[in-house]
């Protein structure tokens, strides 16, 4: 088998993401367009031949502007368009605001909070990400840096759809797959509440999706995973755990406007599990 090579052009710029010690994924960069080390991880934003615009944080791809709609559109859409009537929605992670645009597309939110413990990257996307920050300035949302376990054991609020947008389970957010984080958000939810998750690709991260799913059905009377396409994250196959503690979130109730990814049909499909990835969760 002949294997094509393309050659190093000089002086090219790359970043990589490396999912396994086997495996990374590069693209060339026109340029650097913010790097630091905030207090809690390393955060950059380049600007990418293929995908345009990237963010990384910790050397993990984030979003791209190319692809983001796929991964946000199915955490926001997809628990929002299931419930009966969404109101109050809390955001965990997400600081870059592309959950927290699609949230936004829905006209009965009254209000969305959004948790994010690095102010760093909630900034640095208002600054260099504006198609993904736009809903920052929102009157409907409400955005808070801090802990988002200190702030699920002292709220009294009660929300209707939580989305868990976490980074990788490392360091300060290595407790968001467990029982114990989810028995805490259960207990602010509302009585027909949903939440969602990412949960890792199925050819990557084997382990810690089956760990999330598994740990969700400990906590949630209702617990579904469904999947999607998102071409920069690890495989490019990637997975969500859907926990309910009343409807079916396979079952769309409503529609949403202006999507590029999600519709109803999709909805309903992301839903249904390939043979090996049924194996692996049941």
């Amino acid at each position: 088998m002949d294997f094509v090579s393309i050659p190093k052009r000089k002086n090219e710029s790359w970043i990589s993401e490396y999912s396994t010690e086997n495996l990374k994924l590069s693209m060339r960069i026109k340029n650097i367009i913010h790097t630091e080390k905030t207090p809690y991880q390393d955060l950059l934003i380049a600007d990418s031949y293929e995908y345009g615009k990237v963010l990384m944080l910790d050397g993990a791809y984030q979003l791209t502007e190319r692809d983001e709609f796929c991964y946000s559109e199915m955490m926001a859409h997809v628990p929002l368009c299931a419930h009966v009537k969404p109101e109050k929605v809390l955001i965990i992670g997400g600081g870059d605001g592309a959950i927290l645009r699609e949230v936004m597309k829905h006209k009965n939110i009254s209000r969305c909070t959004l948790i994010d413990i690095d102010e760093r990257v909630i900034e640095c996307s208002k600054k260099f990400l504006p198609e993904q920050s736009c809903a920052f300035n929102d009157s409907r949302a409400e955005i808070k840096c801090m802990d988002a376990n200190k702030f699920i054991n002292e709220t009294s609020e009660k929300f209707d759809v939580v989305i868990i947008d976490s980074t990788d389970p490392v360091d300060f957010a290595a407790n968001l797959f467990q029982a114990g984080f989810y028995d805490a958000v259960k207990k602010i939810m509302a009585p027909d509440g949903i939440l969602t998750e990412l949960t890792e690709s199925p050819f990557i991260d084997t382990n810690l999706m089956k760990q999330a799913i598994n740990q969700m059905r400990e906590i949630f009377p209702i617990v579904k995973m469904y999947w999607g396409v998102v071409p920069t994250y690890p495989s490019g196959f990637w997975t969500y755990g859907a926990a309910s503690l009343s409807g079916d979130p396979a079952v769309p109730l409503r529609t949403v406007d202006n999507t590029r990814y999600y519709t109803n049909e999709i909805h309903k499909a992301s839903f249904i599990l390939p043979p090996f990835l049924s194996e692996l969760i049941y």
